[in-house]
């Protein structure tokens, strides 16, 4: 009996520290369980720093593009808003920074050459950059739904449509299809160029067709307002395909 009971008591001790081991382990397993869903529910709902940090004045914003736009130059880019966490913080709501308008030039893509991320650009791309009623509703819908403190017109170096719309217009030309839609809309800046001599004329038409846009924008029965109260500023820049370095032609916020 005694040698024979020996193993049948350890079958039971062995049972028994297994099952309280087991026991253990899952209450360990649902305390990590809890405490990671505590963490990543926390994660989720908490707002990224840069969502954070959203420029709410003219000169906050200008700045921190034209801080993207140096790194873009230099080529030490942060790549900012660009990762899951963003995406879920902007999910639901957006409150864009800056308002774009630039051409569709595909070496001109406003949030590389700005080094912005995720939620932070309304981006309106058209040829030469024109405007039209539903353009304009576009550029109004940030400052006027979303409190944006800033408009940029970005036009840039060697513009095809430019190009294209100021020999048309030269020449006395249609150009063919919708595309003569842009040249009608670029016959103010031709007209405004025509009236001096310029080495490069293109380059002349697309600076004068910059300014005049953002000029138009400006005196917006919508838009001025804000600009004159100081809470929105529109400015007008040009890109060099060059460089890489946006230059600002008009309309910069002061501090």
């Amino acid at each position: 009996m005694g040698t024979a009971g020996t193993p049948q008591r350890r079958a039971i001790l062995t049972g028994g520290l297994a099952a309280t081991t087991a026991a253990l382990l899952t209450a360990c397993s649902s305390k990590t369980d809890s405490t990671a869903k505590g963490t990543a529910a926390a994660a989720s709902t908490s707002p990224s720093p840069a969502a954070a940090a959203r420029p709410d004045s003219p000169w906050a914003a200008f700045s921190r593009l034209m801080d993207g736009n140096k790194r873009w130059v230099d080529g030490s880019l942060e790549h900012p808003d660009r990762d899951p966490k963003r995406r879920e913080f902007v999910a639901q709501e957006q409150k864009p920074y800056g308002v774009i308008l630039s051409c569709i030039d595909s070496r001109v893509p406003p949030e590389l050459l700005f080094d912005t991320g995720l939620g932070d650009l309304f981006v309106m791309r058209t040829g030469g950059q024109v405007v039209g009623p539903v353009v304009v509703g576009s550029v109004e819908y940030g400052p006027m739904t979303s409190g944006t403190p800033l408009i940029v017109v970005l036009g840039h170096q060697r513009c095809g449509a430019v190009k294209a719309a100021y020999e048309a217009l030269r020449d006395g030309k249609e150009l063919p299809g919708n595309l003569q839609s842009i040249a009608d809309a670029l016959e103010p800046a031709y007209e405004e160029t025509a009236k001096g001599e310029h080495a490069d004329p293109v380059d002349a038409m697309t600076r004068v067709h910059i300014d005049q846009t953002a000029a138009g924008l400006r005196s917006n029965k919508d838009l001025a307002p804000m600009v004159k109260k100081g809470d929105l500023a529109v400015v007008s820049a040009y890109y060099s395909l060059d460089t890489g370095r946006v230059e600002v032609l008009t309309g910069a916020p002061s501090a």
